[in-house]
């Protein structure tokens, strides 16, 4: 009479990668936290929006940002990254488009920054006014045309997730960058408008546009100089 089959050991490893992923899961939000908080072109233009036109639009931009940022970590966790900053056209293309947008973003900031009527800067003023479409497509287009964002998707998730992994441990990885960055996002929208409620004077404002900008063109000329 024929015993019982011996247990594979196979068995018992195959969920091995799926241990070391979960074990791997708390330093990587230890690092996507450190990664959130440091300052980028949309921690800048989150803030730049709260500041100028309150609370309301700076959560639209964050959202615009989010939304952005999602596409491309789905992108990075899917493979079709890998494809897209491998062919050559599309990723220049896009680092381009980052440059010229961040160019734009930065000298409109400079701009506003040097107006002399200081009225345009009190909060809810129509120099200040944009709708919410804009404000949510400023913070999407901000992120999106970035190709460092998919590049640091694709050079960081190896480095905590084995290659054997699925796509549903690639998507909740990436999926958490976002999360982070965008709890960070929000924390800085509230610390915004109260800035905006406590600081109201235009000078003040005046100085975050100026900063802002100078800080976007910073970033604008070192896509432009990558390598």
């Amino acid at each position: 009479m024929k015993g019982p089959d011996p247990v594979d050991p196979g068995l018992s490893s195959s969920c091995r990668p799926y241990d070391i992923a979960v074990s791997s899961y708390i330093p990587f939000l230890a690092f996507a936290a450190l990664l959130a908080v440091a300052p980028g072109p949309d921690t800048f233009l989150t803030l730049r929006a709260t500041v100028a036109g309150g609370r309301r639009r700076g959560l639209l931009t964050a959202t615009g940002v989010t939304i952005a940022g999602t596409i491309q970590g789905t992108l990075a966790a899917t493979g079709l990254g890998a494809v897209l900053t491998h062919a050559e056209p599309v990723f220049q293309t896009i680092r381009w488009a980052g440059v010229a947008y961040l160019t734009w973003l930065g000298c409109s900031a400079i701009r506003d920054a040097l107006r002399r009527d200081g009225s345009v800067w009190a909060v809810g003023s129509r120099g200040n006014e944009v709708t919410a479409l804009t404000a949510l497509r400023q913070g999407f287009v901000c992120n999106i045309t970035n190709p460092k964002v998919l590049a640091f998707n694709l050079a960081v998730l190896p480095q905590f997730v084995g290659a054997d992994q699925g796509l549903p441990v690639l998507l909740a990885y990436a999926l958490t960058l976002v999360a982070v960055g965008a709890v960070v996002l929000l924390s800085l929208v509230w610390l915004g408008s109260l800035a905006t409620a406590r600081l109201a004077r235009p000078g003040f404002r005046r100085g975050v546009d100026g900063a802002t900008g100078v800080v976007m063109l910073g970033f604008a000329t070192a896509l432009a100089v990558e390598a």
